[in-house]
């Protein structure tokens, strides 16, 4: 008899366990008249509200592995918004399709920056979300945002980019930020040019930013995706994946959050 009861407390406790798990869904919202879908993940097991990160996407816009980047996220007890830069969904199979919708956005600086904070306001009205502990990520292009949101004076704790172009902001765009930003470059990577390096931590150090700047050796552009050894391969561009770079970059991330959000 006794050994029934135990094997029916395990199985409600390995039942109770299964389902708790990291959810997600598709969440549609607006950029003026545009539609965009973003995608949101979180973990049911968690109580109450919970940090909130935002993910922007690289080039190619909103696909699989941004996605994954949120589920992780969610994993790690956050709850994240991967944003829909594009609208629509959008997204770009061959380089010179992604650089033209990339280009198309940052010809709008004010637009580029809205897009973002759209999204963050997806967020923010999230139940699960904690509105005051907030940070954003980016990857490629998505690193560029996550910057020029900082650099809007929005309320984020924290803003990581990941093998992203630099931002060259204004002094009074500096003043403005309150996040704490980290820049995860790849000290190999041919996209990011020294003179960019410097003039981005000049701008920075002159107006009392509040920055780390970390290069990781051998490591070239969108260091943090398995898939990017593939895709160079396929259009011959300079992109490789470095796992030793990923995941140290990915717990340099984890460090300034559990600083700046307390996970």
């Amino acid at each position: 008899m006794l050994r029934s009861i135990v094997l029916l407390l395990s199985l409600f406790v390995l039942a109770s366990s299964a389902d708790a798990a990291v959810q997600s869904k598709k969440v549609t919202y607006k950029h003026g008249d545009l539609e965009c879908i973003g995608y949101l993940a979180w973990d049911d097991a968690v109580q109450g509200p919970r940090p909130g990160v935002l993910v922007v996407h690289e080039f190619w816009g909103l696909d699989a592995y941004a996605k994954r980047r949120a589920d992780e996220l969610a994993a790690l007890g956050y709850i994240a918004f991967a944003a829909d830069m594009y609208g629509d969904g959008k997204l770009a199979d061959h380089p010179k399709d992604a650089q033209a919708m990339m280009g198309a956005v940052r010809m709008n600086v004010d637009d580029w920056q809205k897009r973002g904070l759209d999204a963050l306001d997806v967020l923010k009205s999230q139940p699960q979300c904690d509105k005051t502990k907030l940070a954003a990520i980016g990857y490629c292009f998505g690193g560029s945002t996550v910057q020029q949101l900082a650099f809007t004076g929005t309320d984020l704790k924290a803003v990581v980019s990941f093998h992203g172009g630099l931002v060259l902001p204004t002094p009074d765009q500096v003043k403005a930020d309150k996040a704490a930003i980290l820049i995860c470059n790849g000290a190999d990577d041919t996209f990011i040019s020294a003179k960019s390096i410097q003039d981005f931590r000049d701008a920075l150090d002159k107006n009392g930013g509040k920055y780390e700047f970390i290069n990781y050796p051998g490591a070239v552009h969108s260091f943090t995706v398995p898939e990017a050894d593939e895709t160079g391969k396929k259009f011959n561009i300079p992109v490789k994946y470095n796992k030793a770079a990923d995941e140290k970059s990915w717990a340099d991330m984890r460090a300034l959050f559990k600083k700046t959000l307390g996970k």
